[in-house]
């Protein structure tokens, strides 16, 4: 109890009466609710986004029972980051920013909330990071905690949560469990710190984009999720990534994830060799917290996955509907056509793609496949080349959204006499993938490519294309 009190006073001081200037303020929630934190704790804010005033007004409406918060819309002012405290930045935005340099010039700290959380936090701190299958093994994890009896928090990188405003509450004994992309990382590395449990689930090519195709520098971010650990902390490697991680951990400290840490006779619901993966993990990381098995068996039988990953919706007049809107990489999207199709892992080799490429104009046999695939999107610099071939050997049709990785697509999916139609909106695409299926088919939404352009972001596409089938009967 002394020690929680402590805690409180110590992050109260740490903000009240401080000149903070937060750098994105943003839609999804994370901004609103850290920079409402930080104004109940007495701040005064400088709120700085490149948005405008209109497109930001859903944001501002959830703040204006604050009245000491300045706002700077439409720009960043280079004066914001001179005559200040403490910077707060936004994940995404670049660390070589001008205004983050401007910052420094001053001798300003500038942090990044999750980290900051980490930093001031009483509790043990559980993170998750990998470019695929990290939402699904934080759910995971926290679930397996609950199960257990444990006071656990879900944070990091979930839609509309401020870790940071966890702080009144968070007790000595708690457990945190966030969820940590690569830009979140970046705060923990700038801060030389890492969660006491660290677990890494996989590590692939994305956000090529953002690292201007330096796969070595979005490897050097996530990697900060075990760079810091202390003597006693735990790190968890996916199979798929242990090698990377062994470039700078001994051995005897990684604890390998595979298959065999998974039970043959637990009844699992999630379908997918890759969910199987992030099961492995979660379950390791928490065998290494002591958790009962029990615990950790009862809630992975329980568990039905995460909204938006992999996720069925309904049947319509037998017809199976999946949301994986989430899916934002080839790699992902064939996770999921190998999860419903029945196939295996979903890493592939160039010995594969070679045989299946050669196989395709053989294949005859339509009644196996039955996946019609709705795909597309903006480009994010990623190779198609892992993907194309697994299309025609699960899907019998496919739906295109317009987009710049879209048009990529086109001329390799005629190339190989691919099914496909274009789609201008996603009703359209769902419309036409109606007009396709019949009943014992499945239509999946595993888009492939970044959401930009049609939509604001992932979730807004997965709840746009949720209320479409909603209506369906």
């Amino acid at each position: 109890m002394l020690d929680s009190i402590k805690s409180m006073i110590e992050y109260k001081k740490y903000f009240q009466g401080k000149k903070i200037t937060v750098l994105g303020l943003g839609l999804l929630g994370r901004g609103i609710n850290d920079i409402a934190f930080l104004a109940s704790c007495g701040a005064k804010l400088v709120v700085t986004d490149l948005k405008s005033t209109d497109v930001l007004a859903p944001s501002l409406r959830e703040l204006v029972r604050f009245s000491d918060i300045t706002y700077v819309l439409g720009e960043h002012r280079l004066e914001d980051f001179r005559n200040c405290d403490l910077v707060i930045k936004a994940a995404g935005v670049p660390l070589d920013s001008p205004f983050i340099a401007e910052a420094r010039k001053h001798a300003i700290p500038v942090k990044m909330s999750t980290a900051l959380f980490a930093e001031l936090s009483p509790a043990t701190i559980v993170g998750i990071t990998g470019t695929r299958g990290k939402t699904t093994t934080t759910y995971l994890i926290y679930e397996i905690l609950k199960r257990a009896g444990k006071r656990v928090w879900l944070g990091g990188n979930i839609k509309g949560v401020s870790t940071l405003a966890f702080l009144p509450e968070v007790q000595p004994g708690d457990f945190a469990v966030l969820e940590l992309d690569s830009w979140q990382l970046q705060g923990f590395a700038e801060e030389k710190i890492s969660p006491h449990i660290a677990v890494f689930t996989t590590f692939l090519s994305d956000h090529l984009n953002y690292y201007k195709g330096d796969l070595e520098a979005y490897y050097n971010d996530k990697s900060a999720i075990y760079r810091y650990q202390k003597t006693g902390d735990v790190c968890v490697a996916g199979k798929g990534v242990f090698d990377y991680v062994m470039k700078d951990k001994p051995i005897s400290d990684v604890c390998v994830a595979g298959s065999e840490d998974v039970p043959v006779d637990w009844n699992i619901q999630i379908p997918g060799e890759h969910n199987r993966d992030n099961i492995a993990c979660a379950v390791k990381a928490t065998r290494a917290l002591g958790i009962a098995e029990e615990s950790i068996r009862a809630a992975v039988e329980d568990f039905k996955g995460v909204p938006g990953r992999l996720e069925l919706l309904k049947k319509v007049r037998g017809v199976s509907i999946y949301n994986d809107t989430t899916a934002t990489t080839p790699d992902a999207t064939i996770a999921a056509l190998r999860a419903l199709g029945g196939g295996s892992e979903y890493r592939i080799s160039k010995s594969e793609i070679n045989k299946l490429e050669a196989d395709l104009h053989h294949s005859s046999n339509a009644e196996e496949k039955k996946i019609i695939l709705i795909l597309g999107g903006s480009d994010k610099g990623l190779s198609m080349e892992r993907l194309v071939p697994e299309i025609p050997r699960y899907c019998n049709f496919v739906v295109l959204l317009a987009g710049t990785g879209s048009e990529k697509l086109k001329p390799v999916l005629d190339s190989l006499s691919i099914s496909y139609v274009n789609a201008d909106s996603l009703s359209g695409a769902v419309s036409a993938a109606f007009e396709k299926a019949r009943s014992g088919d499945t239509i999946l939404f595993s888009p492939a490519f970044a959401s930009f352009g049609m939509f604001k972001n992932e979730y807004d596409r997965g709840d746009q294309f949720t209320a479409l089938i909603s209506n369906l009967v």
